[in-house]
């Protein structure tokens, strides 16, 4: 946790100046230091937006000086001038959002990412998930790290038409924590909409923390005065998920952005059963792995069943998942993606789930769900 004095971190170096002091990053004190990276790359001091002019009075009176109100608060006229100046060159900008977390909020991120370069589109992803970064290993990125020009940030790029930028990649050490409070988030996630040279784009997917926290009032800030084409909402077909994803809804409604849609993911498990393992109980309860014993009993007495597919509910859908209560909100339902224990395997090794067969029960499932967007 942070200390008392100028919010220091506890892992700092002897001496350190601060992560709010100019010097941050750049001290000798500061030499070898694990935060040493980040502090030397993120904003100092408060926003400069709260700085200039006045905030109004209730009657609504008052001196903004270069500061314009934006849901309730005072942004930087220059900050969102920059902004719009980058955002100007991305054709369409889409929020990935969850309730919760753990629904594959960042999977299907990363998923619609490949999909659109896939289609020849020029597509960035942006990881505005501070705390938790899980783009770069996503897409097997990790150990990356950012470099700067003349015309800004340069986001790290996986193919010539999918550059990726994250945190992730100004972490020294991927197992230490990032612990900031709000405002240090919403600096850095300005930095990155100001600072990143994305060029000409088709698509900004920018995926986001779970729930509706501070990276998100600070996300639709930035980018509605640019022309953001909505959200989209992912979560599981259980109740628990479905009432946090209700809220976020109203989140969007409250903010105006439009929702796109929703996604139930781990709809099912679906798996090729020459793929299961197999167990037997004993007696005792012990369990002895028997899957070459099944697979070849199956083969021997009903191959047939070798490329059938078995499929089992994970979450109770009794209620009728998000399909249900999209109808019930008067919002998009984009479709249904099975729990794929292939899927989860591409996620972990950081590659596309379309460059292969092997991801033959969420692929096609996925494909279906991104045609609907790119057509809509």
């Amino acid at each position: 946790m942070e200390n008392g004095n100028q919010g220091i971190p506890e892992n700092a170096n002897k001496h350190c100046p601060g992560p709010q002091s100019e010097s941050a990053g750049k001290a000798d004190a500061c030499a070898g230091c694990p935060n040493q990276q980040i502090c030397a790359t993120t904003p100092k001091g408060p926003d400069p937006g709260l700085l200039k002019g006045k905030v109004p009075s209730c009657g609504g009176g008052g001196d903004f000086g270069d500061t314009m109100l934006v849901m309730g608060h005072l942004i930087f006229l220059s900050d969102l001038v920059a902004i719009m100046e980058r955002m100007a060159t991305v054709k369409h900008k889409i929020l990935v959002l969850s309730g919760k977390g753990g629904v594959g909020k960042s999977t299907f991120s990363a998923q619609l990412s490949f999909a659109l370069a896939d289609m020849d589109h020029q597509v960035g992803l942006l990881d505005i998930d501070i705390c938790g970064p899980s783009i770069p290993k996503m897409l097997g990125l990790e150990g990356q790290d950012i470099h700067q020009s003349n015309l800004g940030w340069s986001p790290v790029y996986l193919e010539s038409n999918l550059g990726v930028m994250s945190i992730g990649f100004m972490l020294p050490d991927p197992n230490e924590a990032v612990i900031w409070r709000g405002p240090r988030k919403n600096g850095l996630i300005k930095q990155f909409l100001k600072d990143v040279h994305w060029g000409e784009l088709d698509y900004l997917v920018v995926d986001a923390p779970p729930g509706t926290s501070d990276e998100h009032i600070s996300i639709v800030q930035f980018l509605q005065a640019t022309g953001m084409d909505g959200a989209i909402i992912v979560t599981t077909p259980q109740q628990v998920s479905l009432i946090d994803v209700r809220k976020e809804i109203s989140f969007c409604k409250k903010v105006g952005i439009q929702v796109l849609g929703v996604v139930e993911n781990m709809s099912g498990f679906r798996q090729s059963i020459s793929n299961l393992k197999f167990a037997k109980l004993s007696e005792a309860g012990d369990e002895s792995n028997a899957t070459e014993w099944a697979l070849s009993y199956i083969k021997t007495n009903a191959p047939e069943l070798l490329s059938a597919i078995a499929c089992s509910d994970v979450f109770d859908d009794s209620r009728g998942g998000a399909a249900k209560m999209c109808m019930e909100l008067g919002v998009p339902f984009l479709g249904k993606v099975p729990l794929d224990p292939q899927l989860c395997r591409a996620a972990e090794e950081g590659r596309s789930c379309f460059a292969d067969q092997k991801c033959s029960a969420s692929a096609p499932a996925l494909r279906r769900i991104i045609k609907k967007l790119v057509a809509a």
